[in-house]
This record gives C-alpha cells, structure tokens and sequence, in this order.
C-alpha cells in the first residue's frame, strides 16, 4: 500500500519538504511507516516517538493504516 507523509518544521528541514510516498505492506502501522522513513537521510534528527496524525487526526504508532492515508509527522510546539 501506498501512505503518504507529511513532515513539518525541524522535521521537513532535516528530511526536506513533503509529501514523502511511502510504500508498506498490508497490515502497516504509523511505527511501520516511521520505521521506513527512518532509513533516509536526515532522519536521525527525529525524536523517538513524535506526535503523529492519521488522516488528520491525532494518532498512536499503533494505529493501523490503509492505502492511501495521510500521515503526518508533527514536532513539538511551544509557545506563550
């Protein structure tokens, strides 16, 4: 299946701007799709565990993804 990334901030700066097409077995979860994008170049700079949306939505690694969703990789934010 085909996913789609989207990466923003700090993240986009260290892997480059998105969308990132990724390809991942049936049955793949947001941690497969970090997984894979952990073997570019860049992604050193990710953080374990980044806050990640499916379809827009607040996400965990477990959630399960199909063909053709959005995935969003989201780093922290602060402010005052």
């Amino acid at each position: 299946m085909r996913v789609s990334v989207l990466l923003f901030a700090s993240y986009a700066d260290a892997l480059g701007p998105g969308p990132v097409a990724l390809e991942l077995p049936a049955g793949a979860t947001a941690a497969d799709a970090l997984a894979a994008l952990r073997e570019r170049p860049g992604a050193q700079r990710l953080p374990p565990a980044p806050m990640l949306a499916v379809n827009q939505r607040w996400a965990t690694a477990a959630t399960a993804l199909r063909d053709g969703d959005e995935v969003a990789f989201l780093p922290p934010v602060a402010g005052g």
